[in-house]
């Protein structure tokens, strides 16, 4: 692999003390950030395809839809986030792909692997595929890494799962994957167990174990989670790299909305289970054609204007995927719902080209200069031509509790 290792990471002691990214006469190597625009365009050649996807859960309580009808397509060097509140099936999508539901799970739909079903794959198949050609890096890798094998030998047990190899071999190929990820003196650090490891410096190591065999598709589970900005900064630039070097697809699973923004060429919403807006990323998040989007863009700190702007909140909380509301799951909490919202829910239509969205009312979106507006934080007086909450919606009320302190509520 030609790709040259970057600066090495500023914000990870040495194992041995020895500040990394400091060179020995002291002076800190500069540090030029890589950017999806400046990574390499998706190629035409699809690789993974998600046709009409459902995954359900029988309980003792009911029967949980958690994932209700998810489509989309993955391209070569793409990269597709994934984006949505707690529950709204974006993980369980992802682990149907790998094939690591518990057995008790209903699947049904397509997932094309290059052409093949890996829903109809027996599970040798699917063992050999998982690691190898699709593979995945897990939001916390203090659990995802064992404690008691060294960094080496996890990385090692990657590759002889899947090839043939002399140990040694393994192990050669264990270290270019640290030297490619950013990991300094990648000799040593092979001996070093997980603990020794910072958080970005463990993350690090699990996206050198999910290229370790190139593979087509890289899946991320909220991989910046636990990390701090500057590290959650750094891991995303890594993400890049390693994708234009080994051509790989990823596909982004996040709550962040700041990180769908500068690291995806394409953003899927889903809400409940079912996706509720597809289009590129700037599609979506400059003219939001479905109030869920808007009302994530709405509830994000902006760092324009005077700085008195209030946070513009969702209210009220997801439904249970056990007994779904009648209509558009998002009603009870939209501004814009009306009685037709509450009967029938909406189909993925057209909102634009390669854009579609799954409202009622996207086309009163689309006529709003500021389509956040309509998700006004309590007390907010509204804007000159601004609309108000639709009929039959109420609108936020602040009561007060019995311990005499006020919060917000849904009126009934």
């Amino acid at each position: 692999m030609g790709i040259t290792p970057p600066p090495l990471d500023t914000t990870a002691p040495d194992i041995h003390g020895e500040p990394d990214g400091m060179l020995h006469g002291g002076a800190e190597e500069v540090h030029t950030a890589y950017t999806l625009a400046d990574s390499k365009p998706p190629l035409d050649e699809e690789v993974l395809k998600v046709e009409n996807l459902t995954v359900e859960f029988p309980t003792d309580d009911g029967l949980v839809k958690a994932v209700r009808g998810v489509d989309y397509t993955l391209r070569a060097r793409e990269v597709l986030g994934i984006v949505g509140e707690s529950g709204s099936g974006k993980s369980v999508s992802s682990m149907a792909i790998m094939g690591l539901l518990p057995k008790n799970a209903r699947i049904r739909g397509r997932i094309l692997f290059r052409g093949k079903d890996i829903l109809a794959m027996r599970a040798k198949e699917q063992r050999a595929l998982r690691g190898e050609k699709i593979a995945m890096i897990f939001q916390d890798p203090m659990t995802s890494l064992n404690p008691v094998h060294t960094v080496g030998d996890q990385l090692a047990e990657a590759v002889l799962a899947h090839h043939l190899v002399p140990r040694r071999q393994a192990l050669a190929k264990a270290r270019h994957m640290l030297d490619l990820v950013g990991i300094p003196q990648a000799e040593r650090r092979l001996r070093a167990y997980p603990h020794e490891f910072s958080g970005g410096m463990r993350q690090r190591v699990m996206i050198a174990m999910a290229i370790i065999n190139d593979p087509d598709v890289i899946i991320a589970d909220e991989p910046t989670t636990a990390l701090d900005v500057t590290v959650q900064a750094q891991i995303l630039e890594k993400l890049l790299e390693v994708k234009d070097e080994v051509n790989a697809a990823i596909l982004m699973i996040t709550h962040d909305l700041g990180v769908i923004a500068g690291m995806a060429h394409r953003t899927l919403v889903m809400y409940a289970g079912k996706p509720v807006e597809v289009g590129s990323t700037d599609d979506v998040f400059y003219t939001p054609r479905m109030p869920y989007t808007a009302g994530l863009l709405g509830s994000v700190p902006s760092l324009e204007g005077e700085g008195e702007e209030r946070l513009r909140p969702i209210v009220g909380t997801p439904p249970s995927l056990i007994r779904l509301p009648a209509g558009c799951p998002f009603s009870p909490r939209c501004p814009l719902a009306t009685a037709e919202c509450r009967e029938s829910e909406p189909a993925l239509e057209a909102a634009g080209d390669s854009h579609w969205a799954a409202c009622h009312h996207s086309d009163r979106l689309a006529a709003a200069d500021d389509p956040t507006a309509f998700f006004r934080a309590d007390g907010e007086p509204a804007a000159a031509g601004e609309a108000e909450p639709a009929d039959g919606v109420p609108a936020r009320q602040t009561v007060t509790t019995t311990e005499g302190t006020t919060e917000s509520e849904e009126g009934q």
